[in-house]
């Protein structure tokens, strides 16, 4: 993982395959966690008390509403274009946060195949848990 600046707390912490913004985290809901700019929430449960999004994504699946989803992440990738500290959350922090870190690096150019091996280099070995899962990250673009 690439340290960031601005993150007080860097677990979780890479920064996008083109160097885009300060960076991304991904983790549990419920670590504490230092302050984000703006987080993916990708489960039910407790929220941030910095400015959010809630995705609808069940466990070891796909995003319930993929334009919604896809609308986010894109929301997500402008911000940290911006320079945002972003990042993504759900109840284990290796399915969904990991396919929402993959989809952002296809926003940021790499293709889903890329995207998945990237994430599971720089993240957790384990991300993007099911087949859905990597099927799904071709809807990104």
């Amino acid at each position: 993982m690439t340290e960031q600046a601005g993150w007080q707390d860097r677990a979780g912490v890479i920064t996008l395959p083109s160097g885009v913004g300060v960076g991304v985290r991904g983790r549990r809901l419920t670590d504490q966690a230092s302050p984000a700019d703006f987080t993916l929430v990708l489960a039910d449960g407790p929220v941030p008390d910095w400015p959010y999004r809630r995705v609808r994504w069940p466990d070891f699946r796909v995003p319930a509403d993929t334009a919604d989803a896809l609308d986010a992440l894109r929301e997500a990738y402008r911000r940290a274009r911006a320079g945002q500290r972003v990042e993504a959350a759900c109840r284990g922090g290796v399915g969904r946060t990991g396919t929402a870190l993959a989809a952002l690096a296809i926003l940021d150019g790499l293709s889903p195949r890329e995207a998945v091996a990237w994430v599971r280099a720089g993240y957790h070995p384990r991300a993007i848990e099911t087949v859905w899962q990597r099927r799904w990250l071709r809807r990104v673009h």
